[in-house]
């Protein structure tokens, strides 16, 4: 081996790719023939496609987080979760943040920051996690998300946050990532950014 750079796997080359689904809500599946690195090509590597989404940790001017409570069908239960929800056509990760936080609670908040774009699965992708906190929010409006799910607006303390994480009470990984990037997850908040790309 010449350099680290020969042991680094190239990009794969998609040479067609075919729709088999696609569904009202974004909700894709494609199969695609991709070429590796190596020259072997596979004919039936499957994609799947949602929208890309935001989730927000906010903490309001009197040092509360915004929390929901909600029945989520992919865990099967009522759940504890963070505002956020699907990246609009035309909107950015940002407008779509705060419109969701004011969707779904009522608050808006003067100070943002992102925390960086993760996508959702490394072989499907799926969709990307656009992950911000929001500071400083306060009540204007309220509630009114129009989706599918009754929610329930819950304002914790960071030491009710950090309990209830440990207690496995946010099982959504984008959320569980949320917290841990915070710091809400250990019962602190730590506005710097920890990671962004």
């Amino acid at each position: 081996m010449d350099s680290v750079a020969d042991a680094i796997p190239q990009e794969w080359t998609v040479l067609s790719e075919t729709e088999r689904f696609s569904g009202p809500s974004g909700l894709s599946l494609s199969t695609q023939s991709v070429r590796l690195p190596d020259g072997k090509v596979i004919d039936d590597y499957h994609r799947i496609r949602l929208p890309d989404f935001t989730a927000i940790c906010a903490r309001t001017y009197d040092n509360r987080i915004l929390v929901l409570r909600q029945y989520k069908h992919g865990v099967g239960r009522q759940i504890l979760t963070l505002p956020g929800g699907a990246v609009d056509p035309g909107e950015t990760p940002l407008e779509s943040a705060q419109r969701e936080l004011l969707e779904e609670t009522g608050y808006e908040a003067p100070i943002w920051t992102s925390l960086g774009r993760f996508v959702v699965n490394g072989n499907q992708r799926i969709a990307e996690a656009h992950l911000f906190m929001a500071t400083a929010a306060q009540p204007v409006r309220e509630p009114d998300s129009g989706d599918l799910e009754t929610m329930t607006l819950e304002r914790m303390t960071l030491g009710e946050m950090g309990r209830l994480f440990e207690a496995g009470e946010f099982p959504i990984l984008a959320h569980a990532s949320l917290l841990a990037l915070t710091g809400v997850s250990h019962g602190v908040w730590d506005p710097r950014p920890r990671l962004s790309n």
